[in-house]
């Protein structure tokens, strides 16, 4: 059931005729104070209210409702109303719980489409989701870290619904597959799933590549074109880099967002689009906000669902099964036979920070498949350079980390690992890394071709 609760009967008459019409079951309130016995006796699924039931337009009433529900009922989807002129209230409703807002007057076909994926996503987070039982497609991703389980977990929840996703990340974490995997469970897995790289665009380029042109548009525009959104029609658009997107252009991308139309530069005419919308980032989208570089409009329209992926250090046991699959890519690749990692230099990749992630990783494994000249790849095939060490300055303070862990390592384990350190902290500068651990040049570059690591 839908609870509608607005003071204006003309709204409540209209959204009851449209709901209705759509085969959902309906029940409408004038205000909060109607509306809060009738949430403890029914359980709607969903409310839609507006902010003000009274000639206040503060929007104060509809925030202090919204949080009468969260206590009656957390987790039940509440859509806000609002006039263009209460947009910030809006974004503030989103902060203390709601699902969405919607714009007064609305588009219907785009309140059906919300309104169908807060129902489908609040089936989903109870297990009632009807695609549950259908097979998980991973999109390639590797591994069973049980940071990686729950986070494949969530995906499995979300993608059945047009719930809008942002993948939070470091560089190379993979969140371009976590995107295809949102995008193939989904059921629009059947339509174009387009990826658009918005920090390789410049701002100039934005609106064409984005809506597309008509022929004439500007110099050089021969012929028409379509642009990403409309190549993503009933599909999924994944915008990575989001956080390197200009003002101007976030507020152009809104108003797509917000009303599912767009504009071809150089054509006035409107047209209709409908696409699931994931985007990714390595930046601090909220810090960003608060320095004005992010609309926060913008930030609460994208971020609805917020996956984040753990990087490799946290998932080090998911290491040699993705050796493995980047050596037999690797040699497929180079159209030689698959090569077996030997222990020692898995264990070797293991013991790396990966500031990189699983991209360094997969470069190291390629390189190491391609150089080594026998059938089996040791620790001195791997050839790491000082840019494979080199540690961020978080994990400075972690590298030695228990007295447990140094007990069980090797003479040539402890040796190895302040080698790797001095040369990383001293970005690979042989007579600094030299001096801090007491040798001479000549000798650490004798122990460096021991261990298999390159200057």
């Amino acid at each position: 059931m839908i609870l509608i609760v607005d003071d204006d009967p003309s709204v409540l008459f209209s959204l009851r005729a449209l709901f209705q019409r759509e085969g959902y079951e309906v029940a409408a309130v004038r205000n909060s104070e109607e509306a809060l016995p009738f949430v403890r006796r029914q359980e709607p699924a969903l409310i839609m209210t507006d902010m003000n039931f009274s000639r206040q337009t503060s929007g104060e009433e509809g925030l202090h409702f919204l949080s009468q529900i969260r206590v009656f009922m957390p987790d039940v989807p509440v859509i806000l109303m609002t006039a263009w002129g209460s947009i910030d209230l809006a974004v503030e409703g989103m902060r203390r719980g709601a699902f969405d807002f919607i714009t007064k007057p609305w588009d219907s076909r785009l309140l059906l489409q919300r309104v169908a994926t807060a129902l489908s996503l609040s089936l989903a987070g109870k297990g009632n989701g009807g695609n549950r039982a259908l097979p998980f497609d991973r999109a390639g991703i590797i591994g069973k870290n049980p940071k990686m389980n729950a986070l494949l977990e969530s995906v499995a929840r979300v993608a059945p619904t047009d719930a809008p996703v942002l993948i939070l990340g470091e560089n190379g974490t993979g969140k371009e597959l976590i995107a295809e995997a949102l995008h193939r469970n989904s059921p629009r897995s059947s339509a174009p799933f387009v990826k658009v790289n918005l920090g390789g665009m410049p701002p100039s380029l934005f609106e064409s590549e984005m809506f597309g042109h008509v022929k004439g548009a500007f110099t050089g525009a021969v012929a028409p074109r379509k642009g990403r959104f409309e190549m993503a029609d009933g599909g999924t658009i994944f915008l990575d880099e989001i956080g390197e997107l200009d003002l101007p252009s976030q507020v152009k991308l809104l108003r797509v967002l917000q009303e599912q139309t767009f504009e071809p530069l150089g054509d006035s005419r409107p047209r209709k689009v409908d696409v699931r919308v994931v985007c990714a980032t390595n930046a601090d989208l909220e810090k960003m906000v608060a320095e004005g570089a992010f609309r926060e409009d913008l930030f609460y329209r994208i971020n609805l669902i917020e996956l984040h992926i753990p990087p490799l250090r946290e998932r080090r046991d998911d290491i040699p099964a993705l050796v493995s699959h980047f050596s037999s890519l690797a040699a497929k690749e180079a159209g030689i036979a698959p090569k077996e990692f030997s222990p020692e230099a898995v264990r070797q990749l293991e013991n790396l920070r990966f500031p990189g992630n699983i991209r360094q990783l997969g470069n190291i494994v390629r390189r190491a498949v391609i150089l080594s000249g026998g059938e089996r790849v040791e620790i001195s095939d791997l050839a790491l350079t000082p840019a494979d060490m080199r540690m961020q300055p978080d994990d400075q303070k972690d590298s030695w980390t228990t007295r447990e862990e140094v007990a069980a390592m090797t003479l040539d384990d402890l040796e190895h690992r302040a080698i790797s350190e001095a040369l990383a902290r001293h970005d690979g500068n042989l007579s600094r890394a030299a001096a801090s651990l007491g040798i001479t040049r000549q000798s650490l570059y004798r122990r460096m071709q021991k261990f298999g690591l390159q200057s």
